[in-house]
């Protein structure tokens, strides 16, 4: 079966609390997907995010984030007013997040919530915490340490706490009990918020794909508490960071800073951290895309301290022996894998031999910089078991990536669709025909090119910082006439 989805992040759907939520906008867009004849929402994963505001540098690789939780939920509980919500500034632009007014704002209403709320009389918080204590007691810790030292990295704390020492924990376990619980109460609000539109979405025949990031911060509760999962050393310090080599799309290469894994640890406990992490992600999404799947069969190692990717190296990862763990200990899942990139010989093995469909992006198809697989992206050579995209939250919209293509390119382009007299403000609708007319199984457009928006209205730019992460959909900009010529293009090409 041929199917189709939206990919639309959590933060850029409409509220009024300043970022995208689990508000009544989110059922609505719910309604607006099943309205479009789509059986598929694509999400960026959920984690709270640090700095920079990349949902793939998060501070946990379980928790989620608080910016996601709807206000009015708290409004009905009685533990905020509508008053106190509405004085606050989330910032003024209804098409852009700003960061920096969101959380100054949603911070200081979501303490006053907690503070309210008497929430250890509640049953469900309490059976909450102790299901989740596995993880939730060293994020909650993490998270009120860190804001006790003023939000400083973990790598910069007193010895103590920063190794974990156990009197040291004993101390600010009681010296921040109710910053704990405050952390606690809002992963509390957050899960039990997210299940209900995970449920709802479910109810209307919606699939939630959600995202995986490959690595974990290294200011996260993940690598403050588990040091022996990375590849750091005596003063937990890392070794060596994650990122990609040089090429002609980056000249430095990319530097993300990630910790790497020490993959042979993993190997000896069978894989076991992954094997919960992977589990408590499948509770989360219908489906699960996982990114930079390549790194799994090699990892570039980039010196600790260096400031380009020049001096870096492939390392071997651990390669189907993880995915053959997985279905072992899960089953079969639903999985997607992120192959993009530069794509070798054991790349491509792997990922046939795990039996999860890779992606495939349209735009990828006419950058004259790749002459080695560009063909792999054109729409007559999408496998069967493949997911198509136009683009992803890093690449430029349609109609912004036609406008700063080279000329060449664009006549490729419009060899391709055999197209010489559409308007190029309209060439989108031709390039999303080609797409879900294609013979892969399922089909994936971002929101901003059913809008034909440009790259003002990209999601992220890699290797930038200061303008990611914040475009948002306006109200009634998924109007009834788009999800009627959707539900049509659908039909046409028999995706529903």
């Amino acid at each position: 079966m041929r199917e189709s989805g939206i990919l639309l992040p959590i933060s850029s759907l409409p509220s009024g609390f300043g970022i995208g939520c689990f508000s009544k906008e989110a059922y609505t867009f719910v309604d607006q997907l099943a309205s479009a004849g789509q059986k598929y929402w694509q999400i960026l994963p959920l984690g709270p995010t640090s700095y920079g505001d990349s949902p793939y540098q998060s501070f946990s690789t379980y928790a989620g984030n608080p910016y996601f939780i709807d206000l009015e939920v708290l409004i009905r509980e009685g533990v905020l007013t509508q008053k106190e919500c509405d004085a606050a500034d989330f910032g003024q632009d209804p098409r852009a997040v700003d960061y920096g007014k969101v959380y100054k704002a949603r911070f200081k209403l979501l303490r006053m919530a907690y503070e309210r709320s008497y929430i250890t009389q509640n049953p469900d918080f309490m059976a909450f915490c102790s299901e989740n204590s596995w993880w939730l007691e060293d994020y909650a810790l993490f998270m009120a340490v860190k804001n006790f030292f003023g939000d400083e990295c973990w790598d910069q704390w007193p010895e103590d706490i920063r190794k974990r020492y156990g009197f040291a924990l004993d101390y600010y376990r009681e010296k921040l009990y109710f910053d704990i619980e405050f952390y606690k109460y809002m992963q509390f609000q957050f899960t039990c918020q997210w299940q209900k539109l995970k449920s709802y979405a479910g109810q209307k025949g919606i699939r939630i794909i959600g995202d995986i990031p490959i690595y974990v911060a290294y200011d996260s509760a993940d690598t403050w508490a588990h040091p022996e999962l990375f590849q750091l050393d005596e003063d937990n310090v890392p070794v060596a960071v994650a990122g990609c080599p040089p090429d002609g799309f980056a000249a430095d290469g990319q530097l993300w800073g990630n910790p790497l894994y020490r993959w042979d640890h993993h190997r000896n406990t069978g894989f076991a951290w992954w094997m919960e992490r992977l589990s408590y992600t499948f509770r989360l999404y219908d489906v699960v895309r996982i990114d930079h799947f390549r790194g799994f069969d090699e990892y570039f190692s980039i010196p600790y301290g260096d400031t380009t990717a020049w001096n870096g190296h492939w390392e071997k990862g651990p390669g189907i022996e993880i995915f053959n763990r997985m279905k072992e200990v899960l089953g079969w899942k639903d999985v997607i894998a992120e192959d993009l990139g530069y794509v070798t010989d054991s790349v491509r093995h792997m990922v046939w031999e795990s039996g999860f469909p890779g992606m495939k992006v349209f735009e990828f198809a006419f950058d004259t910089r790749d002459t080695g697989c560009a063909s792999d992206y054109l729409p007559h050579n999408y496998p069967v078991n493949s997911v198509v995209y136009t683009g992803t939250h890093d690449n430029a919209t349609l109609n912004g990536w036609y406008q700063d293509i080279s000329e060449k390119e664009k006549e490729m382009l419009r060899d391709y669709l055999h197209d010489y007299t559409t308007a190029d403000r309209s060439l989108y609708w031709e390039i999303i025909c080609r797409v879900m007319g294609s013979g892969a199984r399922l089909c994936i457009i971002p929101m901003q090119d059913y809008l034909g928006l440009g790259n003002e209205c990209r999601m992220n730019t890699p290797s930038t910082l200061g303008q990611n992460w914040k475009w948002r959909l306006l109200p009634g900009e998924f109007s009834q006439d788009l999800q009627n010529r959707i539900k049509k293009i659908t039909r046409i090409y028999e995706r529903q």
